[in-house]
Order: C-alpha cells, then sequence, then structure tokens
C-alpha cells in the first residue's frame, strides 16, 4: 500500500509529500497521526521541497565560475570588505532598489568568490541571476550576431534580476560589441541590477571602450550611482 502511494505522489508530481509519507512510514508515525496533522506536515514538506528544488535550479542556470556563499566570505576593513557591508550586499537591497555593484581589486583579492557569493545568496533569495566573464560575454555576443538571434538574447539578460559580469576591462571592446554592450547596461539602467568586477581601477575604465561617446555614457549610467567595493591586500591564493 505504501509503495502505492509513493507512486501516486510521484505520479501527481509531488515529491516531498512522497519521500514525507515515506519518512512517517519508516519511522512508524503514520498511524499516530491525524489526518490533519498528517496533511500538514506532507504539505509543508512539499513546499520545502519546491523552494529547496527551485533555488537549486536557480544557482544551476546561473552558471557561476565559483561555487561560493556570502558565509564563507572573509570580512575585514583592511581588505575592503567590512562586515556590515558585507551584510548589506547579502541582505539583496540592491536588487530590490536595481543598484549596480562594482568590485575591484588585483589578481587574487577574492573579487570573483564575492561576485559568485553575491549571485548565490541572490539565488536563494528567489533573484534570477545570470553569470558570465567577460570573454564568455563576447563570445555570446559574437554567436547571436551570426545565428540573428540577438534581439532573443538581450531579452533574456533583461529578463534576469541580476547580471554578473566578471573579468570586465581584460579586452577592450570596439565595434558592434561596444554598443551591445552600452545596450545591456542601459536595458538594466535603474530597473535591474549589474554586479561588474574588475582588475582594471574605474578610472581606467574609459579606455575599455574604442568610442568615447559610449565610454561616457556607459560611465554616466554606471559608475556614478553604484556601490563600489575595492579589494585589498595580498593574494588569497598565497593563503591557500
Amino acid at each position: 500500500m505504501t509503495d502505492e502511494t509513493v507512486r501516486a505522489f510521484h505520479s501527481l508530481k509531488l515529491p516531498g509529500m512522497a519521500g514525507c509519507w515515506t519518512s512517517l512510514e519508516e519511522t512508524h508515525q503514520l498511524d499516530k497521526l491525524s489526518l490533519r496533522d498528517g496533511m500538514q506536515l506532507m504539505l509543508q514538506s512539499e513546499r520545502d521541497t519546491r523552494q529547496s528544488n527551485r533555488i537549486a535550479r536557480l544557482i544551476r542556470n546561473a552558471g557561476f565560475r565559483i561555487k561560493a556563499s556570502v558565509e564563507e566570505l572573509e570580512t575585514d576593513t583592511i581588505r575592503g570588505l567590512p562586515s556590515a557591508v558585507a551584510a548589506e550586499l547579502a541582505s539583496g537591497a540592491y536588487i530590490r532598489d536595481g543598484r549596480t555593484v562594482i568590485i575591484t581589486g588585483s589578481t587574487g583579492t577574492g573579487k570573483s568568490f564575492l561576485a559568485c557569493a553575491l549571485g548565490d545568496s541572490a539565488c536563494r533569495q528567489g533573484v534570477k541571476t545570470l553569470y558570465f566573464t567577460m570573454t564568455t560575454l563576447l563570445e555570446n555576443l559574437r554567436l547571436v550576431h551570426l545565428e540573428g538571434r540577438e534581439g532573443n538574447f538581450f531579452r533574456k539578460l533583461a529578463a534576469h534580476e541580476l547580471l554578473i559580469i566578471d573579468d570586465f576591462g581584460m579586452s577592450r571592446l570596439d565595434g558592434q560589441v561596444q554598443h551591445d554592450f552600452e545596450q545591456i547596461v542601459d536595458d538594466r539602467y535603474n530597473r535591474s541590477s549589474l554586479i561588474l568586477a574588475s582588475q582594471l581601477p574605474v578610472t581606467d575604465w574609459y579606455n575599455v571602450f574604442q568610442s568615447e561617446l559610449i565610454a561616457e555614457a556607459f560611465l554616466d549610467r554606471i559608475v556614478h550611482k553604484s556601490r563600489r567595493i575595492e579589494l585589498k591586500g595580498e593574494s588569497l591564493r598565497k593563503k591557500y
């Protein structure tokens, strides 16, 4: 009878209830609970399972390069990441406000780890997130132009509440890609959040673009209204 019931739950796409029923059976609790109490337990289990599966799906679809969490962050005022700032970012308030976060610092200071940790935290809060390195973003842009799918790609990016671009500034933007990048930023301006991580100090970002007009428009939209984190100190890679 138990196997039949479990199969029925699975056929109805209720895996949480199936798992709860099995657990209650194994712990000999089925006959001790009232119908009301048992149903409440199974419904809660189904809700928890769906929430857990949704978070796992958001994290998987985000495509993070590094597995990271805000609990693993090393907060230090001298390093440029005070615990209060880390807690503020982890709360996701910048996402709700549609703000940009800029993370800069030399190689090994933990820029990518921080960006991925914030993305992981966003996913756990139910926020649709996408992560790209600058190289993979440029590869995607070139491919969608070749295939004539650029409109769909831009809509996909805009549909995500948080976009993370790592290693910004490693390649100079010229030709069509600088216009594409401007469109991505413009689509998110005051609407959705963006995290940019870069080895370059913000003062050098002007030179990333071939066009001075696009550089000025980009800096005007991004830099002056952003939350800026500058990580300092020796490379964390030496520590580990």
